[in-house]
Parts: structure tokens; sequence; C-alpha cells
């Protein structure tokens, strides 16, 4: 650091660096002369981080950092984007990657129709492999550990009679491997999710017509083979009406009880007001921001059920008043059986839903309130919206009747806390670790499209954009993420798994590559190459230096960061030279 390097003025030092790539600005500064003064040169490293990441100024350094120089440092070292192995046991389609909560295992799912659960160690080894296909299973496409990592839910689809599919859901004891329960689970992408450490989530889909539905969400204890018959192993949670073909599917639990304490903030306003230790307030999941608190509230209805206000006409009242102008031949335009059918739906359903559960929204960081969340739609079968309800703590047992509180004729369907609408083909979402924020990927529709046959979605966009959503707040935040690409069109479209950790967010793509983004920055850091598509990523969730990558090319891939990679060389014990030994030989 003090040896024979250039003496170049600090103005000709700072250019050369503007034009060095990532690597050689370590390495040029390492050999100059000048080193330590400009270690110690926050301004230089400052404008050589806004201009090599292409940052805006508008964009404060993460608040975890301690210099510019050391956040230079972190974004070139700490990401894992070094392969260090590639697991190759599955012999056709990996789908999806998960953790368990302590990082020591994770489980792997794939189109070989087998579950995989792997040691993770420092040399990754293969644990167990559950075959699935003696329980009439096509394949494993997801995989969940509870919160004690003591059971895994397995989630595939299951081939029933005349070949129709639907979803299957296993728990597997982590003590000995075994099946515990097998749980239905229609159709097969709601994919199913704990809700605590012996219940988990499944759904169904009951037709009401060719294009409206219901979707009925399920609670289920695990231990239903050996639970005793005087204990209810299932509970209904929530039945909801889907409209012009949609249904609920990618269901997933957040927990609200972290978020006043989040481990990233992303509002580069709220970092500033960190500090603060005021609690924030309540809002109403059903308002658009919390400003709308001091407003009267009004009883949110899903996106795309809102009807015209007729006065003091009840819904009953319209339906017959509707049936009546269709017999007399007042109803003009004509309608086609589909338009009809969603209209009678939509006028049924204002009649038959129990209204949302106002001012029950968690006050202190340790309430137990939960929200459910998944995808759905009102436009067409493509999920373009995300739904969100509220599980309060007397609903996360399956203690009580089997179907649940007993209902009023007019409380037939419950009704959504909140929807997001997307205006695209929702393709992945993913929480960060302290469930504060919803990552979302989704394939874009055209701008001022419309939909008139619900069989028709518009066509969606190779771009793929990520998303970000604060769960406390109701809105996007950021700006959407792009640089992955996908190319199938609507009806061959398939999820796409992301991950997400502290610092970073993780995708998949259908272009042959893992990505990586720095969450506060909005960067993308990283490419990561397979040779098929990739499906799900996953970070340990203890070290989140380290990410496994799954493909259509049936492996797993293994990445570190730099950092870690020369740690783990570190502790690795040097072979000893044939010279050297040959002489030991001889001496002996």
């Amino acid at each position: 650091a003090g040896g024979g390097g250039p003496l170049l003025p600090d103005s000709v030092l700072y250019e050369i660096f503007l034009y060095l790539d990532h690597v050689d600005v370590l390495a040029a500064a390492l050999v100059c002369r000048q080193w330590h003064a400009v270690a110690r040169d926050e301004f230089l490293w400052k404008e050589l981080f806004y201009r090599y990441y292409r940052i805006s100024r508008e964009v404060p350094r993460h608040p975890a950092a301690v210099s510019w120089y050391d956040e230079f440092q972190r974004l070139y070292d700490t990401i894992p984007c070094v392969e260090v192995q590639a697991l190759k046991e599955h012999n056709d389609q990996v789908l999806h990657l998960s953790f368990s909560h302590s990082g020591c295992l994770f489980a792997s799912c794939s189109k070989d129709c087998t579950v995989k659960i792997w040691s993770n160690e420092l040399d990754i080894s293969l644990q167990h492999s559950s075959n699935m296909r003696p329980y009439n299973w096509s394949y494993t496409q997801f995989s969940q550990f509870n919160s004690d990592d003591s059971l895994l839910l397995v989630s595939g689809v299951f081939v029933g009679p005349h070949n129709s599919s639907s979803g299957e859901i296993a728990v597997i004891s982590m003590e000995n491997f075994t099946l515990l329960s097998r749980v239905r689970n229609k159709p097969y992408d709601v994919f199913g999710c704990w809700l605590n450490e012996t219940n988990l989530i499944s759904g169904n889909l009951h037709r009401i017509g060719r294009i409206t539905s219901c979707s009925v969400l399920w609670l289920n204890n695990a231990f239903q083979g050996i639970e005793s018959e005087n204990v209810n192993v299932v509970k209904r949670l929530f039945k909801i009406q889907n409209l012009n073909a949609s249904t609920i599917r990618t269901v997933m639990v957040a927990d609200c009880s972290r978020y006043d304490s989040p481990d990233l903030l992303l509002d580069y306003e709220e970092q500033l007001a960190a500090s603060s230790t005021s609690t924030c307030p309540v809002f109403d999941l059903g308002s658009d921001s919390e400003e709308e608190e001091a407003k009267p509230k009004q009883t949110p209805e899903p996106a795309g059920q809102e009807l015209p206000d007729d006065g003091d006409v009840t819904a009953e009242d319209g339906l017959q008043q509707f049936f009546d102008d269709i017999m007399e031949g007042r109803v003009r335009p004509a309608m086609t059986e589909t338009e009809l059918e969603t209209k009678v739906a939509e006028l049924f359903i204002r009649n038959r839903t129990k209204p949302p559960e106002l001012n029950l929204l968690p006050t202190d960081s340790n309430s137990k309130t939960k929200y459910l969340i998944f995808t759905t739609g009102c436009l067409t079968y493509s999920p373009h919206q995300i739904g969100i309800k509220r599980i309060l703590p007397h609903q996360m047992t399956t203690a009580g009747p089997v179907l649940g509180e007993e209902r009023r004729s007019d409380e037939f369907f419950d009704s959504l806390d909140h929807v997001i609408d997307i205006h695209g083909h929702i393709i992945g979402m993913g929480l960060s670790p302290d469930h504060r924020y919803l990552y979302v990927n989704s394939r874009a529709w055209p701008r001022d499209c419309v939909i008139s046959d619900p069989m028709q979605p518009p066509p969606i966009a190779e771009e793929i954009d990520l998303h970000v959503f604060d769960l406390k707040t109701m809105k996007e935040v950021k700006r959407a993420l792009r640089a992955h690409r996908a190319y199938t069109p609507n009806e061959e479209c398939f999820f796409i798994f992301l991950d997400v950790s502290r610092d970073f967010v993780a995708s998949g793509a259908e272009d042959r590559h893992g990505y990586i983004w720095d969450r506060h920055y909005n960067i993308c850091l990283a490419k990561l190459q397979h040779d098929n598509v990739v499906n799900s990523v996953a970070f340990s969730p203890v070290e989140q230096e380290l990410l496994l990558t799954a493909s259509d090319d049936a492996t797993i891939k293994v990445w570190r960061s730099p950092r870690m990679v020369r740690i783990q060389q570190a502790r690795k014990p040097r072979p000893r030279k044939l010279l050297f030994s040959w002489l030991m030989n001889q001496k002996s």
C-alpha cells in the first residue's frame, strides 16, 4: 500500500477511477501510493458509486453503511454470484427450492415427482428423497418448512379419475421422513402454506357457472391421521366468489407483528424518520392511504364488483328488476351469455357477501393478526390482482364448527379486505424476511387494453416487472425492477419463484438466468447462468451470501459471494507438495 506506485494528483486519480472496471478500481487503489488518502476520501467514493451503478443522486446511502467505500465493497464482495457446486440428483426439471428457518436444510421439488431434502454444509449433500408417484402424483411443485422446522409441506399435482388433474398437499415429518397426512388442493396452483406450526391452508374450487365459481380456503391440521375423533382436523376459513373465470391461487401468510421494526425500510423519507420512536398510525386495508383514515369508512368490495349506485334499491330488488328487463326486452344492447352470467353474479354477490370487519387491525407489535395473501382477478382467468384477507386469532385453529362460524343468508360469501391491481399477468410473489414488503413478478398488459372476453386475456409483455408493495400502507414503493424476461404466452405462462433476503431480492427467468438486485438501491447486481429456464431461487435465511437456483436443466446450482469463497478456501487444508513429501520419506 505504500510501495512504488505512481504518485498522481487527486483529480487525475479520480478521472482514472471513473473509467476503470469495478474490480480494477479496487486493484488500482491498492497499488497506489495514495491508497490511505483515497480510502478516506468519501467524496471520491461517493461520486464513483453513483456513476458506476448509475444511481440517482437522490438515493441516500444504505442506512447500515459506515462509508461509501464500504458500500462499494459490499456490492462487489457480498453478492452470491460465484458458482461453487452443481447438484444433479434430480432427473427432470427442478421447479422449487425452500430453506428451513435454521438454514441447515433445504428441500427441492421436481417434475421427476420427488421431493429431496438436502443438508446445507460446506459441501451440500442429499439427505433424503421421497417419491410421490405411489400416491398418484404427476410431479411435486412447491414445499415449505413450518416455523420450527419439524414438518415439511409438499404440494404437487394429483392425477385423479379420468386423468383429471387437481392438487394435493402432503405433510412429511422431519424427524423420520414419514408421511403424516395428505390434503386435497384445488386448483393445484393454490400451492398451500403454513398458518402456524401445526395448521396449513389449502383450497377447493366449486363451479357455479361457465365462468363463475367459488373458492373455499380450508384450515387443516397436519396430524389428521392420528388426531382424536373428537377433535376437528379441518375448518373452513373463507368462501370467496370468483368472476370471469378467475380463481384464487398462490396463497401465502404474512405476519403483522414485525411491521414496526423492519429489517430494511425502502422509503427513503421513512428511513430518515426511523430514529423517531413514535408508533406508526393504524390504517384501514380498504383505504388507499393513511390520510383517508379520518374519512368515513365505506365497506370495501373486491375490485371489479362495484356497481352503479341505484339509490335505495337493494341488490335483491336489482336482480329481480334485471330479470324483468330481460324478459320484456328492455336490455339493450343484447348481452352475450358470458356478459349475462357476469352481470347476474355481480348482482347476486352484492346481497350475499359478508362485509369486512373494521377496526380489527393490530394496534401494537405483539398482535397475532396475520394476512392471507393470494392472486386473484375480476376481468379474466389470468391472475392480475392480489387479494388480502385478515386472519384473526380465533380463526387460527381447527377448533369449532367445521364450516366456521354460523352465517346468515346474506353472508354467503366473504369479502376481501384489500385488492391490489397489477394490470398484468402475475407470475411470482415473495415476502421480505420481516413480512413488511411484498415483491411481485408480473408481465404487463398493453396500457389501454380492453378485455371483452374473459377467456381471451390481453397479450403479455416479454419483460418481467418486479413490483414492491408496502403491506403496512398498501402502496407500491420504488419503481418496478426490470432485467429478467419470459416468453411463454398467457395460456402457457407458469410461476417463476422469487426470494428476498435482508438486502437483496432474487428471481428466476425464462432467459436461462437468475437475477439479483439490491433492495435499497434498486439496481441489478448479478446474472446467474443456467442452460434452461430458471424456475426458483432461494437465499439461506441465516446467510444471504448463499443462494440456490433451480432450473429446467435438472440442476440446482449453489452460489456464494466472493468473500465467502475466500474464507472457505482459507479454511481448507492445503495439500502437501509431492516433492516435499518425497524428501520427507527419504529422510525417514
